[in-house]
């Protein structure tokens, strides 16, 4: 198989398959957005020898935005700001109350069901129908369920201190951990991050999604390509976290709290298309 690499960037990685075409050519496109034609069948290449710190180093920075895309989004940032937030009240204390739930004493001293009340609120982040994570808690009972739950959001906050924290998020995801509970996946364990380290993670709690996760927010408001989960060797883990922190940092100061950053970012990618 021909190993396929950008004409713009010679690079071999985080090139994605966008359709097969007719005698056997397909058109591909890489991360920096370029698309062309490749005869043969495409396998985005994956290098297991590269580093945990050489993979965060690849990954997408500030200072990769398009410096004019940059004072668009100010742009749009200072208008934003100029109209005073309407927040909820019940969300700083919602957010302390469950701080305290989540602590080391806290968790396994706790009433299971408010663990279960936690994936079900929409109180400052609205983590959408947990269907999976409802029929397992129901089938299994408050103190199975509850013991699995603890152990998870445990193991996601309080894990071993040489497994980093994108890691042991992407063990809870794919599986790995036979203690994981059912259905707590990727928008409620990044919702008990958002909880537990308010001044950094953003409220927006998928990576991707079709209604606009932290990929998709990126290039629509930054104009920057994030990795597709299925085409790179970084783990959706690591993506969650990665993007999270790249979001922060572009999206600055200003704002009342992470909600209020979040809620502007929603708000931007429908607005910025057309802005001269």
């Amino acid at each position: 198989m021909a190993l396929v690499m950008c004409p713009l960037c010679s690079d071999d990685e985080d090139i994605e398959v966008i359709r097969t075409l007719d005698g056997g050519r397909r058109l591909v496109k890489h991360r920096c957005g370029y698309e062309w034609e490749h005869k043969e069948p495409t396998v985005p290449q994956r290098n297991p020898l590269r580093t945990f710190a050489d993979l965060k180093a690849r990954f997408p920075k500030p200072e990769d935005v398009d410096p004019e895309q940059l004072e668009r989004v100010a742009r749009l940032k200072e208008q934003y700001l100029a109209v005073k937030p309407d927040f909820d009240p019940d969300v700083a204390a919602y957010w302390s109350k469950y701080q305290q739930i989540f602590s080391p004493d806290g968790l396994w001293a706790c009433d299971p069901r408010v663990l279960k009340d936690f994936a079900n609120s929409e109180v400052g982040a609205r983590p959408g129908n947990q269907a999976t994570f409802n029929s397992a808690w129901n089938g299994m009972g408050d103190a199975t369920s509850g013991e699995a739950t603890r152990r998870t959001i445990e193991y996601l906050l309080y894990g071993p201190d040489d497994v980093p924290l994108e890691d042991r998020l992407q063990h809870l995801l794919d599986g790995t951990k036979p203690f994981a509970m059912t259905g707590f996946k990727e928008a409620l364990l990044t919702r008990v991050l958002c909880v537990m380290s308010p001044d950094r993670f953003l409220t927006i709690l998928k990576y991707t999604t079709e209604a606009g996760g932290k990929r998709e927010i990126a290039r629509m408001v930054y104009g920057l390509e994030l990795p597709a989960p299925e085409s790179v060797n970084w783990t959706l883990g690591r993506l969650i976290l990665w993007s999270n922190d790249l979001l922060n940092d572009l999206v600055g100061q200003g704002f009342a709290n992470q909600q209020h950053a979040a809620a502007f970012l929603w708000w931007a990618k429908d607005q910025i298309e057309g802005l001269p």
